[in-house]
């Protein structure tokens, strides 16, 4: 029954933190796409790779590929292998770090979404094309996360070791 338990929960965490990745970037792929309709100057492209190349490095590889999905592979990993009612069926918040977690990084977690929320909120009464400007490189950096969430999900499950700590990044 415990085996049990924690394939359904590594299967609801799974899915609960791709389903909101997947869903932000279709829905911002859209208005992404949007920008393009409008004419670009110069100075429209050098924002929008500059923009791209940022969230790239800062969003897709420093904040997933080296914080979100290492911990997500590894809290889903600890959930299979010991899992717990309240663990189980809040996986997604679990997984993420809202709770059960060192409580720098819970902090550190809860801010950074906060922030994110905000920027969300305030970024939605930019015009465009600088919204969608702004929204390209958001669906590069959630892409990347998306990619290396999958990658490091596998190497959780499939390698004897993964050096990953649910609750610190340290190797």
């Amino acid at each position: 029954m415990r085996k049990l338990y924690g394939v359904i929960g590594v299967l609801w965490g799974l899915m609960g933190i791709f389903t909101l990745l997947i869903f932000a970037i279709y829905r911002l792929s859209f208005i992404a796409l949007d920008a393009f309709s409008y004419d670009f100057f110069w100075y429209h492209w050098l924002v929008l790779i500059g923009n791209t190349l940022f969230m790239a490095h800062s969003e897709g590889y420093r904040g997933f590929q080296l914080n979100f999905s290492p911990r997500v592979a590894a809290r889903l990993k600890s959930l299979f292998e010991f899992p717990t009612f309240l663990h189980v069926i809040t996986a997604p918040f679990y997984c993420i770090g809202y709770y059960h977690i060192k409580r720098s990084k819970q902090l550190l977690i809860i801010g950074l979404t906060t922030g994110i929320l905000i920027l969300v909120y305030l970024i939605r009464f930019m015009p465009q094309p600088w919204r969608g400007i702004i929204d390209v490189g958001v669906v590069v950096g959630l892409s990347w996360g998306v990619v290396t969430l999958f990658i490091f999900c596998i190497m959780a499950f499939t390698s004897k070791h993964f050096n990953y700590s649910p609750d610190n990044l340290e190797k």
